[in-house]
C-alpha cells in the first residue's frame, strides 16, 4: 500500500508539472500530463524537496510560514552554487541594492551605528543635508523616530523610518551629552546625494581625485571634477582608488574614456567561450601623467580601471595588489519586487591578465598606506619636470 505522504509528495509532483507545461509539451488529460522521460527525470529531482517541505508543515513544532520556506529554498539553491557573488534578496534586499547603485536616497542625512550601550548613535551628519543644518552632532544618541522607541538592536528599523520621499517630515528625538532632558528634532527629509568623488590640487599642479565608489553618478562627477582640475592648469594626475569596492561597469567604461584615448578597456568570457570587448574611443585622451594608488581593498571596477591604465600605458599604478575579482554580475529583478545577483562571465585585463584571486601587482610597491600618495606624487614630478 502507499503510505499517505508518498502520495502526497505524488500530487505535489503531478501538480508542479502539469503547471509548468505548456499544451503543446504533451496530451494533457484531467490532472495528469504526459511529458518526454527527460522532463520527468528534470521534475522528480525535485521529489526529495517537496518531500522535505511537507515533512516540515506536518511534523515541525510552529506552523511555518509557506513564504519563507520557499524564499529559504531559493537562498540555498543561490548558495549551492558556491559562488559568493551570486545571491538571491528579498525585495528589501534588492531595494538595498538598487538604491546604493542609485547612489541617492530620501532621508536626512546622517551616518549611523548600532552602539554597545544599546543606543543607536550619530557617527556624523552629512555637511549640508538636513540634519547637518538641524544641528544634529557626532555622538548624539537617537531615542526615537517618530514618537517610537528604538534601540541598536532595530537600527536597520529606524534608518528605514528616517528615509522617505523628500518634502516630508520626520521627528528624531535625540540624547546628548551635557543635557539632562532628551529633545526632538523636526526634520524635512531631502534628496541625498553620497559624494563618490572628490578633487584638489596637490603641490607642484599635481591634480587629485579619490573615487570611493562606482554608482549612477560617479562618471558624471568625475568629468565635473576632471574639467574642474585641468582649468586650474595640472600638470598630472593622481586617481586613489583604495578600499574602492566596485560598483557599475558603464560608470567606469566613462571613466576610462576620458584617459585612454582609443584602446580595450577590459574583455569578458562567458561559459560557452564567448568573448565581448569593450573599448574606449579615440576622441579624448587626458596626456598627462596619471598614477593610480591601489591597495587589497580595491576590486571589482576599481581594478578594471586600473588595469586598463596600466595596460594602455597611460599611467602606472601605486600602492599594495589589488582584491582579486575578475567575476562579472548581472542584476536580475522579478515581479515581486524581490530579484537576484548571478555571476554571468569572467573578465580579463587588456593585456589577457585573469586576475580573480590573484588580484593586479602595483608597478611601484609601498605598503606604508600613509607613504603612498607620497610615493605617487614623487612620481609624477620626475616626469613633470
Amino acid at each position: 500500500m502507499i503510505s499517505k505522504k508518498k502520495a502526497v509528495v505524488g500530487a505535489l509532483i503531478i501538480a508542479l508539472v502539469s503547471s509548468l507545461l505548456t499544451l503543446n509539451a504533451g496530451a494533457l488529460f484531467g490532472k495528469i500530463a504526459i511529458v518526454p522521460m527527460s522532463e520527468y527525470k528534470q521534475y522528480k529531482e525535485f521529489e526529495k524537496m517537496y518531500s522535505l517541505k511537507n515533512s516540515i508543515e506536518q511534523e515541525f513544532y510552529k506552523d511555518p510560514s509557506e513564504s519563507v520556506l520557499v524564499e529559504g529554498a531559493i537562498k540555498g539553491m543561490f548558495e549551492g552554487l558556491n559562488d559568493p557573488y551570486s545571491t538571491y534578496m528579498t525585495k528589501k534586499e534588492f531595494d538595498a541594492l538598487l538604491e546604493y547603485t542609485k547612489g541617492s536616497f530620501g532621508g536626512i542625512g546622517v551616518y549611523v551605528s548600532a552602539e554597545d550601550d544599546g543606543f543607536i548613535t550619530i557617527v556624523s551628519p552629512i555637511e549640508d543635508t538636513p540634519g547637518d543644518r538641524a544641528g544634529l552632532k557626532a555622538g548624539d544618541k537617537i531615542i526615537k523616530v517618530d514618537g517610537e522607541t528604538v534601540s541598536s538592536k532595530d537600527i536597520d528599523k529606524a534608518v528605514s523610518k528616517m528615509k522617505g520621499e523628500p518634502g516630508t517630515k520626520v521627528t528624531i528625538t535625540i540624547a546628548r551629552d551635557g543635557q539632562q532632558e532628551p529633545f526632538d528634532v523636526h526634520i524635512t527629509r531631502e534628496e541625498i546625494r553620497i559624494q563618490t568623488v572628490k578633487s584638489e590640487v596637490k603641490e607642484d599642479g599635481i591634480g587629485y581625485i579619490r573615487i570611493t565608489t562606482f554608482d549612477e553618478k560617479t562618471a558624471a562627477d568625475f568629468k565635473t571634477n576632471l574639467e574642474g582640475l585641468k582649468a586650474k592648469g595640472i600638470k598630472a594626475l593622481v586617481i586613489d582608488l583604495r578600499d574602492n569596492p566596485g560598483g557599475l561597469l558603464d560608470q567606469c567604461r566613462e571613466i576610462s574614456d576620458e584617459l585612454l584615448g582609443k584602446g580595450t578597456i577590459v574583455y569578458t568570457r562567458d561559459r560557452s567561450g564567448s568573448e565581448e570587448y569593450l573599448k574606449s574611443d579615440e576622441e579624448r585622451k587626458l596626456g598627462l601623467p596619471i598614477a593610480v594608488l591601489v591597495n587589497g581593498g580595491s576590486a571589482s571596477a576599481s581594478e578594471i580601471l586600473s588595469g586598463a591604465i596600466k595596460d594602455n600605458k597611460a599611467g602606472i599604478l601605486v600602492g599594495t595588489k589589488t582584491y582579486g575579482k575578475g567575476l562579472v554580475q548581472q542584476v536580475f529583478p522579478l515581479e515581486d519586487g524581490s530579484g537576484y545577483k548571478l555571476t554571468v562571465s569572467q573578465y580579463f585585463t587588456p593585456s589577457g591578465a585573469y586576475i580573480n584571486k590573484k588580484g593586479i601587482q602595483p608597478d611601484i610597491e609601498e605598503k606604508d598606506e600613509a607613504k603612498q600618495l607620497d610615493k605617487a606624487l614623487e612620481y609624477l614630478k620626475s616626469k613633470t619636470e
